[in-house]
C-alpha cells in the first residue's frame, strides 16, 4: 500500500486529545446530573445517561475522524500501467573557473556569485534538462543534461578555480563544448548560458556564436563583475593571500567586458544580463525569455500508477458519523402497567 499525502499525519494527535476531551467531558456530566437530581429520580424522569450508549457515540466519531484522517492521506493499493512524457528544454550552462573569477569586484567574489546565480535559476526550474560546461583555458563537459536538480547541485557546490589547470579564458571552446553536450540530432529547444567576466583570450567568439545559431541553440550571457575591474588575490606557497600577476611580474587587473557578451547574445537572439542589481540576474532572463520557449518531450516512460482509494475510508467516515447522530446516550425506560 502506498499514501499519496504523507503531510496529513500531523493529525494523528487529534486522536488521543478526542479520547481525554471525552473522558473529561462525561465526568463532568456525571457531576452536573447528579448535584440536579438523584439517579433515581433522573431514571423516572427518563433523563438517565447510559455509559455503555456514550462511549459508543464517543467511539462512532472517533473512528470516524480516524478515516477522515486516511481519506486526507489518500491510500492507494493496485496500479496500473501509463506512459508519462518528460517535457522541458535543455540548458547547458557554461561556467567561467578561471582565475580572474576570484576577482572580489563582486562580494565575495564573482565564482561564488556565478553559483548563486545558477542556484537561483535551479529554483524556477520545471522538468527542464541542465548541464555543466566549465571552463578556463581549456573545456570539458562537467555534468551531462539531467532533471536531477539534486545531482546537478553536488557538481555546482564543486565548482573551484583549480578544476582546470590551464590558465586563461576559452570562451571559444566553452560554445564549442557546451554545443556538443546536446543530444545529437535532438529536436529539443536549446540554450547555453555562458556565465563569464567576458575576458575572452583565444579564437573568434562571434564565430562560435554563429555555430551555434546554425543548429538552433540560443546564448544567453551573464557578466560577472564590474567594469572598472579587480585585482585577484590568490594564495601563495605559503598560504599567505597575494595578488596574481602576470608572466612578465605585472599584476593583472580583470575587467568586466560587457562588449563581447552583448555581441554573442545578440549574434543568437539571446540577452546579456549583469550579475547584479535586482531587476537583473539569471532568474529573469529564465522566466522572461527561456521559459517561454515550446517545451519538447524528451523522454517517455511506463510507469506504474497507484489507484487512489480515499473513497472507501471516506465512506466509512460518512457512516459512522451519521450513526453517531441519529443515536441517542439516554437509557431507555419501561413503564410498566400494574392492572390489579
Amino acid at each position: 500500500m502506498n499514501y499519496g499525502n504523507l503531510n496529513y499525519l500531523y493529525l494523528l494527535p487529534v486522536v488521543p486529545l478526542l479520547i481525554i476531551g471525552y473522558i473529561l467531558v462525561f465526568i463532568k456530566k456525571a457531576k452536573d446530573l447528579n448535584k440536579f437530581a438523584s439517579i433515581e429520580l433522573l431514571q423516572k424522569a427518563g433523563l438517565s445517561i447510559s455509559r455503555k450508549r456514550q462511549w459508543l457515540k464517543a467511539t462512532l466519531i472517533i473512528v470516524g475522524i480516524l478515516f477522515l484522517i486516511f481519506t486526507l492521506i489518500e491510500p492507494k493499493w493496485g496500479y496500473q500501467w501509463g506512459e508519462v512524457e518528460k517535457k522541458g528544454i535543455d540548458i547547458v550552462i557554461a561556467v567561467d573557473t578561471s582565475k580572474s573569477m576570484l576577482a572580489d569586484d563582486v562580494k565575495p567574489n564573482r565564482l561564488e556569485v556565478a553559483k548563486r546565480e545558477i542556484e537561483d535559476l535551479l529554483n524556477v526550474l520545471e522538468g527542464d534538462r541542465v548541464g555543466l560546461v566549465v571552463f578556463a583555458g581549456s573545456a570539458f563537459t562537467y555534468c551531462p543534461l539531467t532533471s536531477d536538480y539534486g545531482a546537478f547541485r553536488l557538481f555546482l557546490n564543486d565548482l573551484n578555480t583549480n578544476i582546470i589547470p590551464l590558465g586563461g579564458t576559452a570562451i571559444v571552446e566553452a560554445i564549442g563544448r557546451g554545443i556538443s553536450t546536446f543530444e545529437t540530432n535532438s529536436k529539443n529547444h536549446k540554450a547555453i548560458i555562458l556565465i563569464t567576466d567576458g575576458e575572452n583570450h583565444e579564437g573568434d567568439t562571434l564565430k562560435s556564436a554563429v555555430q551555434a545559431k546554425e543548429q538552433g541553440i540560443v546564448i544567453y550571457t551573464v557578466g560577472v563583475g564590474k567594469k572598472e575591474g579587480s585585482y585577484i588575490k590568490v594564495k601563495d606557497e605559503g598560504g599567505n593571500e597575494v595578488l596574481l600577476k602576470d608572466r612578465q611580474g605585472q599584476v593583472i587587473k580583470s575587467r568586466l567586458d560587457e562588449i563581447n557578451l552583448n555581441k554573442i547574445a545578440l549574434e543568437t537572439g539571446g540577452l546579456y544580463t549583469p550579475a547584479y542589481g535586482t531587476k537583473w540576474g539569471l532568474e529573469r532572463i529564465y522566466k522572461d525569455s527561456i521559459a517561454k520557449m515550446e517545451e519538447s518531450t524528451y523522454k517517455t516512460q511506463r510507469v506504474k500508477r497507484y489507484v487512489n482509494r480515499f473513497q472507501i475510508p471516506l465512506f466509512i467516515a460518512v457512516v459512522l458519523i451519521a450513526l453517531e447522530w441519529f443515536l441517542s446516550d439516554k437509557k431507555k425506560t419501561f413503564i410498566v402497567n400494574k392492572t390489579s
